[in-house]
């Protein structure tokens, strides 16, 4: 019974060294690197997996790039794996860049790669140019009328600028400024849709992808539409707010003069109490002065004459000149 749980434990001691051997071991992996010409050796291979190295991620790129004919080494390869970057995208661009003429070095490609660009893409937007399409931008020429224009461009990426180079938002960004200014130093709307090429020509004319990760190549107009006439829209805004603002004064003077209108009223009814106030003081001074003496009863009567003489001849004036 003993022997039996010995010679167990022996045969699994026994695979799990072989297991282990096998692990830090590639035997699979060496034996692929040999059959394809690519000098491995297999200490290498073990100083790799003790370095937490994943070997396939660096002997078939590696593979890969000694039958495209590119000088590259393990230490290259791993040194970049370590470093966080995709080796066999790496190793990609640069068989792309090898078959299409475009010189780009390792160093360069890994320098891509870890700045967090697409190096593949870029190489194949060298080859093969992409086209962006910006939203469709508003611009108002001289004499008030709206275009809405939407343009395509055509650009290129050039590879020694996209480490530290703007992306694909500043090159829309700038080619909606240009289109911006050109279509508002226009005189009349109508010259912009009789020649949108001269949009494009301004427009490629500044040099907008300096500072970019891109080459701009052209600039074509897909699209100019007429939209509002935002000039008559403003002296529309503005008339009503003039108007407004006449209609406040006017209502302003409105309210002071019947402010003012009251006050007089009440002027004149004061005026009129004080009359009234007067006139009451009449019969009592004619009383006083009777009775004093200052003046007799024949004065009196004399006076009433005149007075009542007065109104008659008042009212006789009246009705001829109602005649």
């Amino acid at each position: 019974m003993d022997s039996e749980i010995l010679f167990i434990l022996i045969l699994f001691g026994a695979f799990l060294a072989v297991s282990l051997f096998f692990y830090f071991v590639p035997i699979g992996l060496w034996i692929s690197a040999l059959a394809a010409g690519v000098n491995v050796g297999i200490f290498t291979l073990v100083g790799m997996r003790l370095r937490r190295v994943n070997p396939s991620q660096i002997v078939l790129p590696l593979v890969k790039a000694n039958k495209a004919g590119l000088d590259v080494n393990v230490n290259q390869l791993e040194a970049h794996y370590l470093a966080g970057g995709d080796v066999n995208r790496v190793v990609d661009a640069l068989i792309a860049a090898e078959r299409a003429s475009i010189p780009l070095s390792f160093e360069r490609s890994a320098a891509i790669d870890l700045a967090g660009r697409d190096v593949l893409e870029a190489v194949q937007m060298s080859v093969n140019p992409k086209v962006i399409e910006t939203p469709i931008i508003s611009a108002v020429a001289k004499n008030g009328i709206e275009l809405k224009v939407r343009a395509r461009v055509t650009v290129r990426a050039n590879i020694d600028r996209l480490v530290g180079g703007a992306g694909e938002s500043t090159i829309i960004a700038r080619v909606g400024e240009g289109i911006v200014t050109t279509v508002g130093s226009s005189e009349q709307h109508t010259d912009v849709l009789e020649n949108p090429d001269h949009i494009s020509r301004t427009v490629l004319s500044k040099g907008l992808d300096a500072g970019t990760a891109f080459e701009i190549l052209s600039i074509d107009i897909a699209d100019v539409d007429v939209g509002r006439n935002i000039g008559a829209q403003l002296l529309t805004d503005q008339a009503e707010a003039d108007k407004n603002i006449a209609q406040a004064r006017a209502e302003e003077r409105r309210a002071m003069a019947v402010a003012q209108e009251q006050e007089m009223r009440a002027y004149t009814q004061e005026m009129q109490a004080k009359v009234v106030e007067a006139q009451a003081e009449v019969p009592k001074a004619l009383s006083e002065a009777l009775r004093e003496g200052h003046m007799g009863v024949m004065d009196y009567y004399n006076m009433n004459n005149i007075m009542a003489d007065t109104k008659m001849r008042e009212s006789l004036s009246g009705i001829s000149e109602e005649k």
